[in-house]
């Protein structure tokens, strides 16, 4: 079994497809390898294809004319991006680049499209994926227009929990090295005043700071502040969803 048709076998995405349909797409699909720090697309590149991340991270984002960077979202192993390319977009919006050494499989549009057509499971899968992305945005959005900054900082503090948090004895450490500027560049905030909130939040004794290691102290005082739950990471890996004990009518409109 070649690296590609593994790959391609054990993404869930495609887990269903029959043994002649991976063949397929391994036969028309290209693996390649990105050092760290490296652009896999630019926005104007074709979008001919999706593409799916194997190993390592990659860092989706776009850059304003003014040029601060928006940063969308992180893509780890087993997801595919690049799917736009789906429906019709000819180039690409967004910028990609490793974080970390990355393996990619190119996967072209029209042999996806009729693979789609062929598998219902497989156009059910692509579809669920794009209804996730767009509520991702859509909430992403709604905090920027209704939330305080603080709220925003907040907010993504408990997604990056539930995504990378590990138990250890000061609390939940976030398992992803982020700067004050990426997390800026993804709630739409200055560095300056991510570096401020951070300094409230660990002077609160909510959380704690070191070397770019961020550890959530108390995840509940935070779940509460903005009225979400939290699923955190149990002892023995899987997570333990947290709900706010107090949930006020009226939350306030009104950013900073």
């Amino acid at each position: 079994m070649s690296e590609t048709h593994w790959y391609i076998k054990n993404c869930r995405l495609f887990e269903r497809l029959s043994r002649e349909q991976i063949l397929r797409l391994e036969r028309c699909s290209r693996l390649r390898t990105f050092p760290k720090q490296t652009s896999v697309y630019l926005p104007t590149d074709p979008a001919d294809g999706a593409l799916l991340l194997t190993q390592g991270r990659v860092k989706l984002s776009h850059l304003t004319e003014k040029g601060k960077e928006a940063i969308l979202a992180y893509i780890e192993p087993g997801e595919l991006f690049g799917e736009l390319a789906l429906i019709g977009d000819t180039t690409r919006e967004e910028s990609a680049v490793t974080l970390l050494p990355s393996t990619i499989i190119f996967i072209p549009a029209d042999e996806l499209e009729r693979m789609m057509a062929q598998s219902a499971d497989l156009a059910l899968g692509v579809s669920k994926l794009f209804g996730l992305r767009r509520r991702r945005i859509e909430r992403r959005l709604k905090l920027l227009l209704f939330r305080s900054n603080r709220h925003r900082l907040v907010h993504l503090l408990l997604e990056l929990t539930e995504q990378y948090g590990k138990k250890c004895p000061e609390g939940i450490v976030i398992g992803i090295k982020l700067s004050h500027q990426d997390l800026a560049n993804i709630i739409g905030s200055t560095r300056e005043t991510v570096t401020t909130l951070l300094g409230t939040l660990q002077s609160e004794g909510t959380l704690q700071i070191s070397r770019q290691c961020i550890v959530i102290r108390n995840p509940q005082i935070l779940s509460e502040e903005i009225h979400a739950p939290v699923r955190l990471p149990s002892a023995d890996g899987p997570h333990i969803e947290m709900s706010p004990k107090r949930i006020s009518p009226a939350l306030s409109l009104k950013p900073d």
